[in-house]
Parts: C-alpha cells; sequence; structure tokens
C-alpha cells in the first residue's frame, strides 16, 4: 500500500476544473444577505402547481435588481437633480424663451409628496433586515438616496444653486421615529460602508461608549 500523493501544482488544478459562473456571492459586502431578499406573499408550503418560494424571492431578487430609479424617472422625464429645493435667485431667472416649462423655481419638498400606503414593510422592519440570525449587531441596509455630490457644500448648504443631485448607493444605519428620517452614509468604491478609520459601521455608527 502506497501513501496518497498530492501533486506539488494541486492548486492550480482545482482552479482548472472550475466550470462556468457561480451563484455563490464571492464579493465582500457590509450588508446582510437577507437585506436583499424581496418581501414575498406566500405560503411556505409550496401548493402543487405553484414555484416554491425560493424560487419566487430568487426571481423577484433579480428582476429587481434590473431596475434603476434614475433611468425610470428619466423616462418619465424627470430630472432627478430638479428634485430639490433651490434658493430663490432673481438675478439669475432664465428668460421665458429658453425654458420649456415654468421660469418659477420648485418650493415645495419632496416629502410633501411622499405617501408610505403602499409600502411593503415598516421603517422597522426595514432596519430588522441589518440583524444577522446569532448577532446582536445591526449592520447597515442597502439602498439608494438622492443626495449632493459635494458632501462638504452639501452640509453648509443643501439648497445651493451649485450642488448637483444623484442618486447615490447608500446604506441605512438608522431610522428616527420622530422626524421621520433615515439616517444614510455613501458607499466607498467598493460597495462597503466604512469609517473613516475602515472599520464596518454597525448600530447606526453608535459605539458602547455612546
Amino acid at each position: 500500500v502506497t501513501k496518497f500523493k498530492v501533486p506539488a501544482s494541486f492548486k492550480s488544478l482545482l482552479e482548472d476544473q472550475m466550470v462556468g459562473p457561480s451563484t455563490e456571492i464571492l464579493a465582500e459586502s457590509d450588508f446582510p444577505e437577507q437585506s436583499f431578499k424581496p418581501k414575498v406573499q406566500m405560503p411556505f408550503k409550496r401548493v402543487p402547481g405553484q414555484n416554491p418560494r425560493k424560487v419566487e424571492v430568487e426571481r423577484r431578487r433579480r428582476l429587481y435588481l434590473t431596475f434603476d430609479i434614475a433611468e425610470l424617472l428619466a423616462s418619465k422625464g424627470i430630472d432627478s437633480n430638479q428634485l430639490m429645493p433651490r434658493h430663490y435667485d432673481p438675478d439669475n431667472m432664465p428668460p421665458i424663451e429658453e425654458t420649456k416649462h415654468s421660469v418659477f423655481p420648485i418650493y415645495l419638498p419632496l416629502q410633501v409628496f411622499d405617501n408610505d400606503e403602499f409600502d411593503c414593510r415598516t421603517p422597522e422592519e426595514w432596519m430588522s433586515l441589518g440583524l444577522e440570525p446569532g448577532s446582536s449587531d445591526r449592520k447597515p441596509v442597502p439602498g439608494k438616496a438622492l443626495l449632493p455630490t459635494d458632501d462638504v457644500l452639501g452640509h453648509e448648504d443643501p439648497k445651493s444653486q451649485e450642488l448637483i443631485y444623484q442618486w447615490i448607493d447608500v446604506g441605512v444605519l438608522d431610522y428616527d421615529k420622530e422626524t421621520d428620517l433615515y439616517l444614510v452614509h455613501k458607499t466607498d468604491e467598493k460597495g462597503l460602508v466604512r469609517d473613516e478609520e475602515g472599520r464596518p459601521i454597525i448600530n447606526g455608527g453608535r459605539t458602547p461608549e455612546g
């Protein structure tokens, strides 16, 4: 009986045996896996002739990933940069001939038109998606937010005429029930939600010291 001898190039042999793409998520992420799953109103017990629940969840997840809010708004002729109210500047008003619609600036905030009647989850349910089974730490929840590209000027004067607003990938850290506002943090170039020291932001950014 001879011993089994492992070839010196065993790792390269395994890499050569990779067949086609894998559905396994290999990229590093600061978001829990369940935070990307859509809400499906289906019984857990499969009915004959009906798709299994897991299949329906995966189909909707892939479908929703193909949607982009900026493209959907643009297809309706909506400029996302024009959704944010700006300071009224009568000295720089364009002439009527050069405007498509009205010369008056937008003066109603977007929150006036907010309607959560058809939301599939409450804010508390959205935030609970950051909790992983067996862990007490709440991770960020993935989302998109209409934010200024210039962070410094955006904090100093959110209604500045010089700002450009875009839909940006963010991690939702927390929710304030009194103000009905979410606390979000922009993702970095790798899609991670990290603080200035490169550490993952958990529990809404609150440290054990408060």
